[in-house]
């Protein structure tokens, strides 16, 4: 009887991820490293989600918020963001955000950096461009990110076109002032104009950010954040 080659063998052992299963995120990362580059799929609460196909809204509405929050990082040395990188939040997720912003480990940031490089705990704000995943994003998602540790929650909204700004750390919605202005109390200084969000209005939200990075609140924070400053313990 012909033996059996054990690359072969060993293919036919890995597990294939399917829209729907339910395991451990240990479970899921190793499967996830076996599928094709080009899958992508999330751990949301212990079951896999296999995102639709994003269209050309979706692509404009994420490059302008990683615009403006890589702009804000740009000014507040301590903090950086991560477009689309797996997050290890917790034994039941892995989730790949659209956007997520965060305090670095060495200026007092609740999560950190494995020895392979992904992001495990909570990061501090979480952004999603929500269009087809809408029904997930604004309950699911919300729910796990909450109950992880996220601290600021934003979904951008396409259909119906909309902002969503939670500050689950303290469950409840934020809402834009008299402006039309959203004002993170995470990240201070970090001023979204919702119509020049939705919009695609540089204008109107080039100079609502700017304005927030004049503010005292802001200097007060990278201040902060400067003193902070410590050698990484990993």
């Amino acid at each position: 009887m012909a033996s059996v080659p054990q690359a072969s063998a060993h293919r036919r052992q890995l597990r294939m991820l399917h829209n729907g299963d339910h395991m451990k995120r240990r479970d899921f990362h190793r499967a996830y490293s076996q599928m094709p580059d080009n899958y992508r799929a999330e751990l949301i609460g212990g079951i896999v989600f296999e995102p639709s196909p994003l269209g050309w809204p979706h692509g404009k509405n994420h490059a302008r918020l990683i615009y403006l929050l890589e702009t804000y990082c740009k000014h507040t040395p301590g903090t950086e963001i991560g477009d689309g990188a797996s997050v290890f939040l917790s034994d039941e997720d892995e989730v790949q955000p659209d956007v997520a912003m965060r305090i670095v480990q060495e200026c007092g940031g609740r999560s950190k950096l494995t020895r392979k490089r992904y992001v495990t705990g909570a990061p501090e704000l979480v952004a999603e461009v929500a269009h087809s995943s809408r029904a997930i994003d604004l309950h699911l998602k919300k729910e796990r990110y909450a109950a992880t540790g996220v601290l600021e929650y934003v979904v951008l909204c396409l259909e119906p076109s909309r902002v969503y700004w939670f500050e689950l750390h303290k469950g409840k919605q934020l809402l834009a002032g008299a402006d039309g202005v959203f004002r993170s109390n995470v990240f201070p200084g970090l001023w979204i104009h919702e119509e020049g969000l939705l919009e695609l209005d540089h204008e109107l939200t080039d100079e609502a950010l700017n304005r927030g990075l004049q503010t005292a609140e802001h200097a007060e924070f990278v201040a902060r954040l400067k003193k902070s400053n410590r050698p990484s313990s990993t």
